[in-house]
């Protein structure tokens, strides 16, 4: 296949602006959903707050009971990389064209994506397949099961990556309520000038090195580190890393709680000590674009975020993009490395979805387009499913990226990024108790209590340890969440 099948793009247009309420709003199946409950998007900048594509004239919003027979309406993100949506836009018309349906793609910013779920699903009315970019759990007992067309994908294009069912699947109900095509790796982004000057070439490989070399490059060059610990879902993210590192969880794979432990006090004192040494006050106050425009404005040292950042500054600020590079998961003092999937997307299909065999044959004809979205991504999203045809063209533009890294092979570390990934439960599912508890910054906050001295780390992790076990007792109320404790 060519290297560039990017089709032309298709034309925009902005839809009615809608006026959602971002909390407490009431799902369709019953459960309450505090800020609209579920894993909030994650960082690299964002794209136009809302828009519209259509193989036709039908309008941007939701109409009663989903699209009908002859037609099928997505409700997604703007993608971080705008090229993956003007691929995504044409491919699906031409889809529905061949497919004799009208296929209607309404765009949103992904900050606004929860609420907007939310609402339709209060409605009982909207749109007949929604992706989110983090586990939608939360909406399981609403929509469809989607195990048929698991069971299909992986005949046809071979297994899913367990992290990638965990974002999609319960275990304790059997239910696939999402399906998860692809996901993004979040490796760490280090300014490689800076690291050199402070011995540190190849940048830090543990989070002792990274707390060294971060303060030596802070008190020499006055430019910080960039870990977040703020209501935004990078410093969730970074929390559950540093905290997995030292041998610690939120949740043991039986999904009881587990996050009180020496381990964990020990990652929360170590996350004092790095912001002491070696960051500023401005990391709690943080949105979740705030490390990616530090890095590309030169103001940081490290960031953990995908390559979005970086695809930024080869556009705007090309001597900043040609001095980043990447790095796997930091290690702890336990050996142990790991790093939350930066993006997980997963289409859930509503039970009011009327055209349901259409919408699942549309789900796996985008599998089936995987090479072309992978390269319209500018390499951003990795396959879900390990389809050879894919998978071996990733690995080959990450050798040589085509979009013009300097080094060509500056990408090729994210080969690796399979095996030191993994969602966000683990070593659990991403239930909703576990989407709860990133959605109301749980562990992030528990951070940046004990970093500005408000709080020890053994209180503060004994304070959320019973916000977990509270929050855990709920979600097993309605039987969805498994353990006992």
């Amino acid at each position: 296949m060519a290297d560039n099948p990017l089709p032309g793009p298709t034309s925009k247009h902005l839809i009615d602006s809608v006026v959602i309420p971002r909390r407490d709003l009431l799902l369709g199946g019953g459960l309450i959903v505090a800020g609209a409950m579920g894993l909030t998007a994650c960082a690299g900048g964002s794209g136009p707050s809302s828009s519209t594509s259509a193989a036709g004239t039908a309008a941007a919003t939701g109409g009663a009971g989903g699209g009908g027979s002859k037609q099928i309406k997505i409700l997604l993100w703007s993608h971080f990389v705008p090229s993956y949506d003007k691929w995504f836009d044409t491919w699906a018309k031409q889809w529905g064209q061949s497919n004799g349906v009208t296929v209607v793609v309404d765009h949103i910013n992904q900050a606004d994506l929860p609420a907007r779920t939310a609402a339709e699903f209060a409605a009982k009315s909207g749109h007949d397949l929604i992706e989110w970019i983090t586990p939608p759990s939360a909406y399981e007992p609403s929509v469809h099961d989607l195990s048929d067309v698991v069971s299909e994908a992986v005949a046809k294009y071979g297994d899913q990556i367990p992290f990638c069912k965990f974002s999609s699947y319960n275990p304790h109900t059997k239910k696939y309520y999402g399906f998860c095509h692809t996901w993004t790796p979040d490796p760490g982004d280090y300014r490689k000038s800076l690291w050199t000057d402070v011995g540190m070439a190849d940048g830090p490989t543990t989070w002792e090195e990274l707390l060294t070399g971060g303060a030596e490059i802070k008190q020499k060059k006055g430019v910080r580190l960039g870990i977040g610990m703020s209501s935004e879902v990078d410093s969730n993210m970074a929390a559950r890393a540093l905290i997995w590192s030292y041998g610690g969880s939120v949740q043991d794979a039986q999904e009881n709680v587990t996050l009180n432990s020496p381990e964990t006090v020990q990652a929360t004192e170590y996350m004092a000590k790095l912001f002491k040494q070696a960051m500023s006050s401005e990391v709690f106050s943080w949105t979740a674009a705030s490390n990616n425009q530090g890095l590309v404005a030169g103001q940081l040292s490290y960031i953990l975020n995908s390559i979005s950042a970086y695809r930024s500054a080869q556009a705007g600020t090309p001597a900043t993009a040609k001095d980043i590079y990447f790095l796997p998961a930091l290690k702890g003092p336990t050996g142990m490395a790991l790093a939350s999937q930066h993006v997980v997307r997963s289409y859930i299909m509503p039970n009011w979805a009327k055209n349901v065999d259409k919408c699942k044959a549309f789900l796996m004809a985008l599998l089936a387009a995987a090479h072309d979205g992978t390269y319209n991504s500018e390499l951003y999203d990795f396959p879900a499913f390990k389809n050879p045809t894919v998978t071996t063209a990733l690995d080959g533009w990450l050798k040589k990226d085509p979009f013009k890294s300097e080094p060509a092979d500056k990408l090729d570390l994210l080969a690796t990024a399979e095996k030191w990934s993994t969602n966000v439960g683990h070593p659990g599912p991403a239930n909703p108790a576990i989407g709860e508890i990133f959605d109301t910054n749980v562990l992030s906050t528990m951070m940046a209590d004990v970093a500005r001295g408000k709080s020890s780390a053994k209180d503060a992790v004994a304070s959320a340890h019973q916000q977990c076990e509270t929050i855990f007792k709920k979600w097993r109320a309605k039987d969805l969440v498994g353990g006992t404790k």
